[in-house]
């Protein structure tokens, strides 16, 4: 078994595809994929597929899309495999588990990649860092299972998917300016900050790179247009952390902390000096 769910859903056994055409069988395979080896509660899978306007037959109707799902599972198992449907949907007691062990997973993929990522940011090692992050983000097919139409739960799930998507972002940014990439850095994020314009951790990285970069108007700029878009949106200003790296920005500071927004661990903050 193959999945794919970091960009268009994909669910392949031996080659063959099982993802179902029909809306609401694909949004049960979807979440059981995403939570592959956790068992997933009859009530919150009816909570995905029918939201509050639950029928009366939904067990009756939530078996018969498990039975469509195993039936394309039979379809593509080999005739001398040893397991059977039964054995990779397997039920519980209130509740199913996609049970398969897949020989790849993009999700599980781009989960070892961060973590790795992660671990070599912390000792420093910034190169390491931005190739394993980079390859970890190269995953993405684009938005996460963005082909299968999402009830709350399932919408719940994507959202963290993306969060972790953007945390990885993030991190692989900062070993690229510990490695002093900060104008190649530049368009990138500024296409970020346009997408995200109240997302203060992007802005800092601009602020940084801008001012490595010799452009230090332009950092003050981006900063100046995050405090105008908070004070005429939501009537707030940017946060004490934000405020004190415009003041380091502003008085030249040989060294700029982004320590305080979480983006950096101990041992990088001498790479993150100019």
């Amino acid at each position: 078994m193959e999945l794919g769910l970091l960009g268009p859903m994909t669910v392949t056994i031996n080659g063959t595809s099982i993802v179902p055409t029909a809306r609401k069988p694909r949004q049960l395979l979807a979440l059981l994929a995403v939570r592959c080896g956790r068992i997933t509660p009859v009530p919150t899978l009816v909570d995905e597929v029918w939201g509050t306007d639950i029928p009366r037959s939904s067990a009756c109707t939530l078996q018969t899309y498990i039975l469509q799902l195993r039936r394309l599972i039979t379809l593509s198992l080999d005739t001398d495999s040893r397991r059977d449907a039964k054995d990779l949907i397997v039920t519980h007691f209130n509740g199913y588990q996609l049970m398969a062990d897949p020989t790849y997973s993009d999700l599980r993929e781009f989960e070892r990649l961060s973590v790795e990522g992660d671990a070599a940011l912390a000792t420093g090692d910034a190169a390491g860092a931005s190739r394993l992050l980079g390859r970890a983000l190269a995953l993405w097919r684009g938005p996460a299972l963005m082909d299968v139409p999402a009830g709350q739960v399932l919408h719940s799930e994507i959202i963290g998917l993306e969060e972790s998507r953007m945390r990885v972002l993030e991190r692989r940014i900062v070993a690229d300016l510990m490695l002093g990439r900060h104008a190649t850095l530049v368009p990138e994020l500024q296409t970020l900050v346009a997408q995200n314009p109240f997302h203060e951790n992007l802005c800092a990285m601009l602020m940084v790179a801008l001012h490595r970069s010799g452009a230090t108007w332009r950092a003050l700029a981006a900063f100046r247009d995050l405090r105008d878009g908070l004070v005429r949106e939501l009537g707030v200003e940017p946060s004490y952390r934000l405020q004190r790296l415009h003041q380091e920005v502003l008085e030249n500071a040989s060294a700029l902390c982004l320590g305080d927004f979480g983006l950096t661990p101990d041992a990088g903050y001498a790479g993150l000096a100019r």
